[in-house]
């Protein structure tokens, strides 16, 4: 060919373009285009330089953009043109390339896909059973991930050289397993080991014990007993969750009563013989990112009721790793398909176990036995538990699945938040250091926002600890240190004081944004809304600027500027007592009945606590420990007590979720509007707010008119929600603004979640909702960082 028909370009492809199999992609799609070059992994991205005919190159780039492999996403695509090369042959992969800052998204971690699972099924094939089988469609990443470039090196696989035949699968480019970092097989990868409390150690296991640990771990399970497994990103409880022993047993030492327990299954067709599964809550069980979905329960499922008794919903999720999957081969045959409780291996409060000692130890008063490999996890990660996004009625149509986060983790990060250029231009770094419970942070890179993975309540040195570390693995990570801090205004928050001692030592900026203001900034930030907005942020706790607990608000918010403005509320009403309000919801009861026009029948506390009421009487005539709050979390578990469902609680929102599992059982009643309370909003110095007692009190009156309980919680969450849009409407009106944003905790009540946006779409209102992070507090760093970037964009001016 004449060498003036020849050209060459270069191309740097910017996103999650390492470990998800780009550059096995770009070699084939280089051959099939008749192409010479090559491609190689550096620090900013994957780089391509092409050379060959004009139409062959035109064609190489159109096909880079639309044919991308399933887990690669590009967040850019630049292209430029070099002069052609003379005598070159061939298309070719190159080492990888590093320095200091980088463009490259490391891939979460994936599910097992189904090509590994048929490999494992196939006696034929070396990898058949093998837990630690994977291709460049799945497997580990993040949490083997040391540093960038992705490259074997660079991750826990270091250590494990390759055997001749994974490293000719590795080298060979029509192979799936081409440049896939975790890829081994028996012959020269991890390998299991099984230990129980007759054992001596961690160590030295016996080549007999290799062989039989997942028959011994699968008759630990058979037998009722609790099995620590070490999972992707750190170690799971598992036991056998047909059995109410061995349930009983798992909450009494892990100290929880109630909480619900998540679920594992080996496969669709399992599932659907224990809970009402739409299309789009199989698209997510099925997806690459394996998330527990919460999923409703059928009404035939015979599954005890020990592993959700607060609800009729459970967390499923199907075998992530091919250890679950080999796992479940095993104990099929059974009379019913297996289906096991996998939930974190840690005590309450504690961080998930990483280390094979630290199961050892921390979980011996937890565990009967463990399964152990010698694959190191490097960040900890629990599993993402997601939900359907509300909508009107379940759908059986081929509509995408929205999930809406209650849990953000393995399978989502370290994936960014794209951030709208206008939020962006020339914002250096900002770390959102998050809140206090539920805790995550974000650090910002360009038009990019990290939110790690959720972390916990930050509570203890354990937990601070893993908080810190996930801070240094992400900055490490992205090579990059903050120019600014933000973080929560309560001083006692541990995050607060993180921040504060860094921004001391380091000589940083530090912001102090309100509680809410960062709710209504992440829902904002997420949807790319720059432009003034209404934001209703409704949770349970969060300190206000006056001093006083939040958590029913209406915001003004300006992103651009940035500034905020409280607009609206609930009206504040007492929490006798503080924190013990929240553990004792009829406390919160016994306060808001004091104010109604006649006492509410039958009294809002259970008979035994018939001595605490009066002294919380005494308390509330003497305005004694008595902080106000506005919150609407309160105020749902207040209805809960007072309806009888839940006076004393043992983990947080409980009385609100069976406010909701209740209120379910007669929806019906939640979509007659001509049904709903008459409460509407007043003007309260230079506020609107919802009467809380009001509300309160004609859930009390349905209750003593003898209505049921599951109608009485059906119109309390349709006139809650018709009071906030009559109070949004209003507000609208009178600032020219029709866009509302929602967040907070209590958006993850799907039925409020249903209502709510319904009621505001009604009055001629555009909502803006969460879809990439929790509503919850979990979500709330991504706030805070934007708030950052918009606070020194300001002063830089």
């Amino acid at each position: 060919m004449p060498q003036k028909q020849i050209i060459r370009r270069a191309f740097l492809a910017a996103g999650q373009v390492q470990g998800v199999g780009f550059r096995p992609f770009v070699y084939r799609l280089a051959h099939e285009c008749a192409l010479t070059g090559s491609v190689g992994n550096t620090a900013d991205g994957v780089r391509m330089e092409v050379q060959g005919r004009a139409s062959d190159v035109r064609a190489f780039a159109r096909r880079l953009r639309e044919e991308l492999p399933p887990l690669a996403r590009l967040a850019g695509l630049t292209e430029h043109p070099l002069p052609p090369q003379d005598n070159e042959q061939a298309f070719a992969i190159v080492p990888s390339r590093g320095q200091t800052g980088h463009s490259v998204l490391v891939s979460p971690d994936m599910g097992v896909c189904q090509a590994c699972l048929d490999d494992m099924r196939n006696p034929d094939n070396p990898r058949h059973a093998y837990p630690f089988t994977n291709c460049t469609d799945c497997g580990p990443r993040y949490t083997i991930t040391r540093s960038i470039p992705y490259d074997r090196a660079m991750t826990s696989m270091s250590c494990f050289p390759l055997c001749p035949s994974c490293a000719a699968e590795y080298a060979n480019p029509a192979d799936r397993r081409f440049h896939a970092q975790p890829v081994a097989c028996p012959a020269c990868g991890p390998a299991l080991w099984f230990v129980d409390r007759h054992s001596t150690g961690s160590s030295g296991p016996s080549p007999d014990n290799r062989r039989r640990a997942l028959e011994r771990a699968a008759d630990t399970l058979l037998n009722g007993g609790i099995l620590a497994l070490k999972g992707l990103g750190g170690f799971q409880l598992a036991c056998d969750a047909r059995n109410p022993a061995a349930l009983q047993e798992l909450r009494r030492r892990k100290t929880r009563p109630h909480k619900p327990l998540a679920l594992m299954t080996g496969s669709l067709e399992s599932a659907r013989s224990f809970c009402c599964l739409t299309p789009q809550h199989e698209a997510l069980l099925l997806c690459p990112e394996k998330p527990i979905v919460l999923c409703p329960v059928r009404a035939d499922a015979h599954l005890p009721r020990e592993i959700a008794p607060d609800t009729d919903h459970v967390g499923l999720m199907l075998p992530n790793t091919p250890l679950h999957a080999v796992l479940f081969d095993l104990l099929a045959g059974q009379t019913q398909p297996p289906v096991l409780v996998m939930t974190s291996a840690n005590a309450a409060g504690e961080p998930i176990c990483l280390r094979n000692r630290e199961a050892l130890a921390r979980l011996e008063h937890l565990a009967d036995a463990w399964l152990l490999h010698d694959r190191d996890i490097l960040v900890r990660m629990d599993d993402s538990v997601v939900a359907l996004q509300p909508q009107p009625a379940p759908s059986r149509s081929p509509q995408p699945a929205q999930p809406l986060f209650f849990r953000r983790a393995r399978g989502y990060v370290p994936r960014p938040v794209f951030l709208a250029k206008s939020l962006t231009s020339s914002a250096p770094g900002v770390l959102g250091a998050g809140a206090g419970l539920k805790a995550t942070v974000c650090l910002t890179l360009a038009d990019r926002a990290f939110v790690s993975q959720h972390i916990g309540d930050l509570e203890n040195a354990a937990t601070l600890d893993f908080y810190t570390e996930v801070i240094t693995h992400l900055e490490n990570l992205q090579k990059i240190r903050p120019h600014a801090l933000v973080c929560d205004l309560h001083p006692d928050f541990l995050s607060t004081r993180y921040a504060e001692d860094r921004a001391r030592r380091e000589g940083l900026p530090l912001w102090r944004l309100q509680h809410h203001a960062a709710h209504a900034a992440s829902v904002l930030a997420e949807n790319g809304h720059c432009a003034p907005a209404l934001a209703l942020c409704l949770d349970g706790t969060g300190l206000g600027d006056d001093g006083t607990v939040w958590g029913g608000e209406l915001l003004l918010v300006d992103l651009d500027q940035p500034c905020w403005q409280r607009l609206g509320r609930l009206s504040p009403f007492a929490l006798p007592g503080g924190d013990a309000a929240v553990r004792h919801p009829w406390r919160t009861a016994l306060a808001l009945a004091a104010r109604c026009p006649r006492p509410p029948l039958p009294d809002p506390w259970p008979p035994h606590e018939e001595q605490a009421a009066l002294a919380v009487g005494q308390m509330l005539r003497a305005n004694v420990n008595c902080p106000l709050t506005s919150s609407c979390g309160r105020l749902f578990d207040a209805v809960a007590a007072q309806l009888g469902l839940c006076h004393t609680t043992s983990y947080e929102g409980q009385a609100a979720i069976r406010l909701e599992h209740t209120a379910r059982q007669a929806v019906e009643v939640a979509s007659d509007l001509s049904l709903a309370w008459p409460v509407t909003p007043d003007s309260v110095n230079g506020l609107l707010e919802i009467d809380s007692a009001r509300l309160f009190f004609h859930a009390a009156e349905e209750q003593a008119r003898n209505y049921s309980a599951p109608r009485t919680a059906a119109l309390f969450h349709l006139s809650l929600a018709q009071a906030f849009a009559l109070m949004t409407k209003q507000t609208a009106r009178q600032t020219g603004i029709s866009v509302v944003a929602l967040s907070g905790g209590v958006m993850q009540n799907s039925l409020l979640g249903l209502l709510l946006p319904q009621a505001l779409h009604r009055q001629g209102l555009n909502v803006l909702t969460h879809h990439e992070l929790p509503p919850g507090d979990g979500g709330l760093s991504l706030g805070q960082a934007v708030w950052g970037m918009r606070m020194l964009a300001r002063q830089n001016g």
